[in-house]
This record gives structure tokens, sequence and C-alpha cells, in this order.
């Protein structure tokens, strides 16, 4: 249970070959609202970069939420914990973008940010969640909903030889709301606890909708 106020993120990152392929995950608690959880793949990089990439996406998320609540942060990477409290030097230069990213997203809150090292046993579910992110049973619902908008804002070119027989508009506001529609049909049954659709199911559904869209678009 969260006090009343606040909110309470509980981060993580990892990377299977260190570098290899990387993962991020997140959980952002507010008392009496359900907890929001998010996880996604990041390509190869290093696993201090994943857990910097965890707390940047979490404090990005947290400040659509509210910038005036007193936010506390918890990973179980004690080394970037430290360099975060000012403990620890931060001298891995492909670290320092990432460690200034998170520094400027501090300020945009009215409250301090505080960070808080915690044992991996008090940081299970960001752990589980990056863990199935490796594994391809996570994908980010905002990801995905950013990739739709980019993709609806870009009408397909159409063919330079091709005569259009019957133009037709390209309705990218109706691919927009079906493609979101679909994303928070699968978030509203995953929060109650269903298996099904599954990430790949949904991924599925939502390229054949893209695929659907720009074959229409060449058409028109």
């Amino acid at each position: 249970m969260t006090k009343a106020g606040q909110l309470i993120i509980h981060t993580d990152g990892a990377s299977r070959g260190n570098p290899g392929e990387a993962a991020y995950a997140y959980t952002i608690e507010q008392d009496g609202m359900p907890p929001i959880e998010e996880a996604d793949c990041l390509g190869q990089m290093t696993n201090n970069q994943a857990e910097y990439t965890a707390v940047v996406r979490a404090l990005e998320h947290a400040l659509e939420i509210a910038t005036t609540l007193p936010v506390t942060v918890y990973s179980d990477s004690e080394l970037m914990v430290k360099q975060l409290n000012g403990d620890y030097r931060v001298k891995n230069e492909e670290l320092k973008p990432l460690y200034e990213e998170v520094r400027d997203l501090c300020t945009r809150f009215k409250q301090p940010v505080r960070f808080h090292h915690v044992r991996r046993s008090q940081n299970q579910r960001a752990d589980q969640l990056c863990n199935e992110a490796l594994d391809g049973l996570r994908c980010s619902m905002r990801g995905l909903e950013k990739l739709v908008e980019k993709v609806a804002s870009k009408p397909a070119s159409k063919p330079p030889t091709k005569p259009a027989l019957a133009p037709r508009p390209v309705e990218i506001q109706s691919l927009h709301s079906q493609a979101i529609a679909r994303l928070r049909a699968a978030e509203a049954v995953w929060r109650l606890g269903a298996k099904e659709p599954t990430p790949e199911q949904v991924w599925k559904d939502l390229t054949e909708l893209l695929r659907n869209h720009l074959m229409t678009a060449l058409e028109s």
C-alpha cells in the first residue's frame, strides 16, 4: 500500500550478454489507483544503460501523471542509485548522457525525486516484467501507441505511374482510433488477469491493421 499523495516507482533494466539484447521495466503505484506496469525491449546495450533507461522512461511517464507529488524510485542497481544520489561519480562516457537525462527529468517535478537501493527480492515485479520483455512476452502499450501515431501521421506515398481510378481519402484518424482502441482493450483485459490476447496476438492484429491501411492508401 502506498502512502497517500505520492508516486512509488520500481525500475529494472537488464542485458543478456552485457552488452547484448536489453530490456527495461517499471511499475508506478499511486494510492487509490491501479498500478501501472510497462516493459519493452531496447536492442543492444549494457546492463547499466538499461537500468538508466528504465528510470528515464518511468520518470517521463510519472510527469504525465503529476508534477507536484513526491516521487520515490526504487532500484536494485546499487551503482546507479549511488550515482544519482551523488555518492559516486559517473565515469562511463556512455552513461553520462543518460545520467544527465535523469537529472533533467527530476528538475521538472515540484518536489525532490528520491532514489533508494533495494534488494532484488524487494524489486520482484519490475524484475519479472523485464525478463518477460527479454523473453518476448511483453511489449510496451505506450511504445505501440507512439508507433501507430507515427505511421498514421505519414500517409503512404502513391506510385507516380499508377492512375487513381477512384480517389479515396486516407482515413488517418480512423486508423489511429481503431489501433488505440485495440491497445486499450488488450490492456484492460490484461489488468484483469486474462492471458489472452497475448502480446504477440496484439502485435499481429496491429500489423494487419496497418498493412490494410497502407494497401488502401496505395490503391487510392
